[in-house]
């Protein structure tokens, strides 16, 4: 069992990490990665790993990274969210759908509207406007001022007319 300070520690590395990931250093923000891993390991650093890894085009590693991070901590709705999309890029859009549900329900989860977002995408793909709206609607109420939300939403109400 890892001390507090060894949970601070890996989470101030898996900061360290994002900021050199956006800043497109991709191997710098693995190391981190996987040194948080090390002290401590987190749902937090396994999912990011994963997304980085998502970046490379290595998307069976990013998915085996969010199914650890999942196993650390099932409450964590990132890794969810995350399966769906590499799913949705695989385009195995029915696979998706159960892993941004599960996103949803997620206890821990910041930005709460993306799996709404996700489904929203796939059943509009898959023509079915009232439940693709559903789900646009429901990310509005987390993020209510999402101007792309709102034009989807305007565009599949002017398909139902």
């Amino acid at each position: 069992m890892a001390t507090r300070k060894e949970h601070e520690r890996a989470l101030e590395l898996v900061n360290e990490a994002m900021r050199y990931q956006m800043a497109g250093e991709l191997n710098d923000a693995i190391r981190l990665y996987r040194e948080s891993i090390t002290v401590c390991p987190t749902a937090d650093a396994h999912t990011y790993l994963g997304w980085t890894y998502s970046f490379q085009g290595k998307v069976e590693e990013a998915i085996a990274e969010c199914n650890t991070a999942i196993a650390i901590d099932p409450d964590f709705g990132n890794p969810y969210n995350d399966i769906g999309v590499y799913l949705i890029e695989q385009e195995k859009l029915d696979e998706a759908v159960p892993w941004l549900e599960k996103a949803k329900m997620a206890k821990r989860y910041e930005p709460r509207h993306f799996p709404y977002l996700n489904l929203g995408r796939i059943f509009a793909a898959k023509g079915m406007i009232n439940r693709a709206l559903e789900e646009f609607r429901g990310a509005l109420e987390f993020n209510p001022d999402d101007s792309m939300v709102l034009q989807a939403i305007e565009e599949l109400e002017s398909k139902l007319q």
